[in-house]
């Protein structure tokens, strides 16, 4: 299918490849949007297929391949160790794919997704959900040459993507919007980690600095007694804090103003957004990216990027594991 006809073509047609835990989420917000049509879903588990599919009337696939053909664009949320065959198969028939995070598992595999989209004229969005966090969101044109940043992502034991390490599965969502904060390049990464109940990295820590000077100290759990998703900036006219979970932010400025406050000389802004639906606005991203032909919000590349320091901090882990060990 070409540019031409997907611009001409009323109503989108999509898919969703995989309906577990977070697909079926995905099939939800498509049913719901009223641009677009939801033509099926697919997954290899026909129990799971049929009971989504019964539930917005769609039809059930139990193989990927059968929607080439029929869709403008699909949402994959498969195991990670699928993406990229899976995505590799609807890209080579120029569809476009919204890829849950992390893109790929290597970056061979996340460099040759991109270079076949920019062959095909295919569209690469990365499931990077607190890119649309409203109070990330918020932050635009606050965020400036950050100096120090501490994120703190820690989760209560799920019994799900558990095929990855804690940080392909949590520590990345820190990770990719640092990088987007900080706008530099890494010059070195120290980093430890442990498994506890899985086979892989249950908690780990990086310490990433920057070329800027920027230093990024960043926590990320699965096996905490509470839930906590935080992150906190400081550069050199305000303090900012950010709880993903309450959605909610502060910012700390110099007013130059003596007072009685809470700080003094200091003003405290707080805000707060209460009504948010990041995946539906992450999928509405993507949707008028795709109708647009535009650029989406977390390209195929930020996503490689991310991926690329998520496994530098797994090899770092691995090397001190290992001298440790000795």
């Amino acid at each position: 299918m070409t540019k031409k006809e997907k611009k001409g073509r009323a109503r989108l047609r999509v898919g969703v490849v995989g309906v577990g835990y977070l697909g079926k989420f995905h099939a939800e917000k498509y049913c719901r949007h009223p641009e677009v049509d939801l033509i099926g879903i697919a997954d290899t588990d026909r129990l799971q297929a049929d009971r989504i599919a019964e539930q917005w009337n769609i039809p059930a696939y139990y193989d990927h391949r059968e929607l080439i053909g029929k869709v403008d664009a699909v949402s994959i949320a498969v195991p990670t160790e699928s993406h990229y065959s899976i995505s590799r198969d609807f890209i080579n028939n120029r569809v476009d794919v919204l890829i849950e995070k992390p893109i790929t598992t290597t970056i061979g595999q996340a460099d040759d997704l991109i270079s076949l989209a920019e062959k095909k004229g295919s569209l690469i969005q990365v499931g990077q959900l607190e890119r649309f966090n409203p109070a990330v969101v918020a932050l635009q044109g606050t965020v400036h040459k950050p100096l120090f940043i501490e994120s703190h992502r820690l989760s209560m034991f799920k019994a799900r993507s558990l095929d990855v390490s804690v940080v392909l599965d949590l520590m990345i969502h820190d990770i990719d919007l640092i990088l987007n904060f900080v706008g530099s390049g890494i010059k070195t990464i120290h980093a430890a980690g442990i498994p506890v109940i899985t086979d892989t990295v249950d908690i780990a820590n990086a310490r990433l600095e920057f070329d800027s000077g920027c230093i990024a100290n960043v926590t990320a759990s699965r096996i905490s007694m509470k839930n906590e998703r935080k992150i906190r900036l400081f550069q050199n006219d305000a303090y900012i804090s950010v709880n993903f979970a309450d959605r909610n932010i502060t910012i700390i400025r110099q007013n130059g103003i003596k007072s009685e406050g809470i700080i003094p000389g200091m003003t405290v802004d707080q805000r707060s957004f209460s009504n948010a639906d990041a995946l539906n606005d992450e999928i509405c991203s993507f949707i008028k990216a795709v109708a647009a032909r535009k650029i989406p919000e977390v390209t195929g590349r930020m996503g490689r990027d991310a991926l690329e320091i998520a496994l530098s901090v797994m090899d770092q882990i691995q090397q001190t594991s290992e001298r440790l060990a000795r």
